[in-house]
């Protein structure tokens, strides 16, 4: 009997999990199906008329420019599974490298040193090798004791972090959150106060080897263009070439159990749809034998766009994928708590925007203002309400850019506050009102007053500013309980795998394309009675006695 994949999501995690099945398991492509509302997941980045035709947007007057709602950070050292995985997937530009190799190779070739990480109204820079030098945590002696007591607690004890966030934690020492390595460490990785603290227990041990260059951002690597175009591109290709399905504009709405002797047993049966776009519904029969891979949550669910003259209309719809995930909690008992992860906003949203220009006037005085070549990470104006961050592409961004054109991206990790030169929150701000805003802070920093004499000028160059609020960006790192994930394989699961950011694997952290790829083995591993000792071996860096003696100097650094 034939045994097919039916995948719910079109993203890494399902891509990853197909070229798995072909590459480990000998499958034929053609017997395998991913179902997407879109052609990406959360790796976007396209130009923003492809976006407005995707999503249905009508009421936008500006579709010129590029969009990308979020930026991914990928690195070298601790990304184990998705290099691996990309090594055997041919890149786009030259069939004849591997997207790992190209992508590696670009990094090696432009790496990463921010020297405008952290800025502020009163000393601009902080970098000026005084007590307030972003190179120096300013951690006291409580936030000491505090984080290298987190950091030594064993998974095996992670349940005294139940629900438990990073504020409760640090409850004894606030002094934590005025730190240069709050600043940099929430807004390289997104965390807020409100967030879990058992997501910052897992990302300080697995990424351990960053924290002596968080100032720098040395671990960043890379790709040549964003990421849709550097690696979900290529890994559709290659599984078109094999022969898999891709099924667009599909949303499945209810998964179809088997009713079992044993009640506790999963066994999926059927999947229910509805075409998004013709409002057809219907039903998929699943076999027995067949694969269901389910993508049980994803970041960028209900996102809502605006453009330059239009601030975006809040959806607020509960996360698609999470309702499908929900409906199955509602059939088995241990399947996790979606609400835990999309219902509470107040703990996930923030809002980007992206700078299209057709010079690289603005790109270039950015460049000149904070000493710093596009294509070296992140700038945080850390004294800002809605705490903004600036991030300036290496150039060009996008396969499609024209040569004149420049594209850079930002966001506001507390969108319910206001600017500080536009006096709105950041919810109710066109992307021209965003942009002004930057500007402001942009102007202040700028002592030879040039940007402000020619703000005019310079704005005049503006193609596009898209404003993109994600109600759901951070909901991987919001408070949880050990149980509130589930397992990528349930116990019981005959044939349904979670393949997410919101399923459970041990020690590895969320919010990374490894993530998702690690939940794709697992799965596939598991469905093929493969050993756990068949697995891309992982580094563990926080038991690297060199590595924590280097992060024990930059505690006190």
């Amino acid at each position: 009997m034939s045994h097919k994949a039916h995948m719910i999501g079109a993203g890494i995690g399902n891509l990853a999990a197909a070229i798995y099945l072909i590459r480990d398991g000998g499958w034929d492509g053609e017997d395998i199906t991913i179902m997407g509302l879109d052609m990406h997941g959360a790796n976007d980045g396209e130009s923003a008329a492809t976006f407005q035709k995707q999503y249905g947007y009508t009421d936008l007057s500006n579709d010129r420019g590029f969009l990308n709602r979020g930026g991914r950070m990928l690195n070298e050292e601790t990304y184990e599974n998705l290099w691996d995985l990309l090594d055997g997937v041919p890149s786009l530009d030259d069939p004849a490298t591997s997207v790992t190799k190209e992508i590696l190779d670009f990094d090696h070739a432009h790496p990463t040193h921010d020297v405008a990480r952290l800025i502020d109204s009163a000393t601009g820079i902080r970098n000026k090798g005084d007590g307030l030098d972003y190179k120096h945590m300013q951690f006291d002696n409580t936030d000491r004791e505090l984080l290298t007591k987190l950091m030594a607690l064993p998974e095996s004890k992670e349940p005294e972090l139940d629900d438990l966030s990073i504020e409760q934690w640090f409850a004894k020492s606030p002094h934590f959150f005025t730190t240069n390595f709050w600043y940099m460490w929430q807004t390289t990785f997104a965390f807020k106060p409100v967030s879990s603290a058992m997501e910052l227990r897992r990302y300080m041990n697995r990424m351990i080897l960053e924290f002596s260059r968080i100032n720098t951002l040395a671990g960043v690597t890379r790709s040549p263009y964003n990421q849709y175009e550097s690696i979900i591109m290529p890994m559709r290709r290659f599984l078109e070439g094999k022969g898999v399905k891709f099924v667009n504009e599909l949303k499945v709405t209810a998964f179809v159990f088997k009713d079992t002797a044993m009640r506790d047993e999963i066994v999926v049966t059927g999947l229910d749809y509805e075409n998004v776009r013709t409002g057809e519904r219907g039903r998929i029969e699943v076999s027995e034998d067949d694969l269901v891979f389910d993508t049980n949550g994803s970041i960028t669910d209900s996102s809502s766009i605006g453009d330059l003259d239009t601030p975006v209309v809040e959806d607020t719809r509960y996360a698609p994928s999470a309702l499908l995930w929900k409906q199955a909690t509602e059939h088995f008992y241990d399947l996790g708590h979606p609400d835990k992860f999309f219902g509470d906003r107040a703990q996930s949203e923030w809002m980007s925007f992206t700078v299209t220009t057709d010079s690289h006037e603005l790109i270039n005085e950015i460049a000149r203002i904070t000493k710093q070549q596009p294509g070296n990470a992140l700038n945080t104006f850390v004294d800002t309400e809605a705490m903004l961050s600036l991030v300036i592409h290496h150039q060009p961004h996008y396969h499609a850019q024209k040569e004149n054109e420049g594209v850079f991206w930002g966001y506001f990790l507390f969108p319910r506050e206001k600017g500080e030169y536009v006096r709105k929150t950041v919810m109710d701000m066109t992307g021209r009102e965003m942009l002004e805003e930057a500007l402001g802070h942009l102007e202040h920093l700028d002592a030879t007053g040039a940007l402000a004499k020619r703000r005019d000028e310079i704005m005049g160059t503006v193609v596009n500013s898209i404003p993109s609020f994600l109600p759901y960006a951070s909901a991987l790192f919001n408070r949880r309980a050990v149980g509130d994930r589930p397992l990528v394989v349930p116990k019981n699961s005959k044939n349904l795998a979670f393949v997410s950011q919101f399923a459970e694997i041990p020690f590895d952290m969320v919010f990374t394309e490894q993530y998702s790829v690690r939940c794709a083995q697992i799965a596939v591993y598991h469905f093929l009675g493969l050993p756990d000792s068949k697995l891309t071996k992982m580094h563990h860096y926080e038991k690297d006695p060199k590595i924590l003696a280097k992060a024990a100097v930059t505690m006190f650094r």
